[in-house]
């Protein structure tokens, strides 16, 4: 820090204020909390976060840095340095990549996280330190939408639609239990910080936290929050940012993304296939050899999703395991040839009575032949017979490559 801005908030505040309380990257203290900021051009704000940073020390009276991981291209480090933060320069790019570049070297028993853009009010951190500090949480996050958001600091389609939408699918997928999903201002205790297998390098990291700590059981709290208006430009992409993280909640559920929409495939397809086999009336309406086909290739898709699921489970690491029981069931007790045998079964029952047909056929002369609905079934079971022939040694072959 100069000794210009030294004497500057020497005159602005008494010995012993808030200040004191700033852990500095040449002070021998080690700092009880640890607080990050990733920055790209937010000379704007950055000063008044670290004056809220302060003050919050001194009001909770416990030591605490600043850790600012820059990617500026303005005066944003030199500023943050000159108020006694510590700035690191990230080596890669990405929101997620200068958090994680900069909790590599927080010594905090306690991290902090929140933007430089004057949008959280830092000085509320004793609010949501408190939970974890007091051991009642592993995770408090700020929560805008339980809170209030002044006008101006958040677009409409965002928070109306985008943050209530992504939170929804979080919960959905990850029981999280969370108002606020995307809700940047969070605290949680660097131990379990560091059991997090946190991978993600954009903005996607904001759901992976929640993601990881509620598939490992972690306790995450609210505390509502204001949420203010923004000093600067903003640097999101609404729509490209937050595909992206429904992109990744969805590769890393694949219960949600396959097994699910497999299983309701597959059985909406066998029921409309038995609708048609055995002609059951529903009203006045008769089903045919149109509805046949229609559950032909309802359970065709259905079966050849459900086989993505099973795959994904050896062949991926995703946060949220599959954990139906038919996924569950293949993983644990499948073997190369319980799924050759059920494939050769289907395929030799269809191959029979296709082959049965086309002998009658001959025997008629080649005449035109109307297409039945039991043919259409025959051709069902060739198809899945073949699809697990196929699949089951593909199977076996992840297995291995994992063992």
């Amino acid at each position: 820090m100069s000794e210009q801005i030294r004497a500057s908030r020497t005159e602005e505040r008494p010995a012993g204020d808030a200040a004191d309380f700033l852990v500095t990257p040449d002070s021998d203290r080690r700092p009880t909390l640890s607080i990050v900021m990733p920055t790209l051009n937010e000379e704007v704000g950055v000063r008044e976060c670290i004056d809220q940073i302060e003050n919050a020390l001194a009001e909770l009276e416990i030591p605490g840095e600043i850790i600012v991981s820059d990617s500026s291209d303005d005066r944003t480090p030199e500023i943050a340095a000159e108020y006694g933060a510590h700035v690191v320069e990230p080596d890669g790019m990405g929101y997620g990549y200068a958090y994680k570049y900069a909790f590599e070297r927080a010594r905090g028993d306690y991290v902090v996280i929140g933007d430089a853009d004057t949008t959280y009010d830092f000085a509320k951190l004793p609010k949501l330190l408190a939970p974890v500090r007091e051991g009642d949480a592993d995770m408090v996050m700020g929560s805008r939408l339980a809170g209030e958001i002044r006008p101006g600091a958040m677009p409409s389609l965002h928070q109306y639609v985008g943050n209530p939408l992504l939170t929804k699918f979080l919960n959905v997928f990850y029981s999280a239990g969370v108002s606020d999903a995307h809700s940047g201002f969070r605290v949680i205790d660097s131990d379990v910080l560091d059991r997090l297998d946190l991978r993600s390098d954009g903005m996607e990291f904001a759901s992976e936290m929640i993601m990881e700590a509620s598939a490992q059981g972690f306790t995450i709290e609210e505390v509502p929050i204001t949420y203010h208006p923004r000093e600067g430009e903003a640097t999101l992409d609404s729509f490209r940012d937050g595909w992206r993280h429904v992109k990744f909640m969805l590769i890393n559920a694949p219960s949600h993304l396959f097994s699910i929409p497999g299983l309701v495939f597959s059985v909406l397809g066998v029921v409309t296939m038995a609708v048609a086999l055995f002609d059951v009336q529903i009203g006045s309406a008769s089903p045919g050899i149109n509805t046949m086909i229609a559950g032909s290739l309802l359970t065709i898709v259905g079966f050849q999703i459900t086989t993505l699921a099973v795959f994904s489970s050896i062949a991926a690491d995703p946060i949220q395991r599959p954990s139906d029981s038919i996924t569950g069931l293949i993983r644990n007790h499948f073997k190369l040839e319980h799924g050759a045998t059920l494939g050769l079964v289907l395929y030799g029952l269809g191959t029979i009575y296709v082959t049965f047909v086309v002998a009658r056929w001959a025997t008629g002369g080649f005449d035109t032949a109307p297409f039945a609905v039991r043919s259409m079934v025959a051709f069902t079971a060739i198809v899945l017979g073949t699809q697990t022939i196929f699949s089951s040694f593909f199977f076996s072959m992840l297995a291995q490559s994992k063992d």
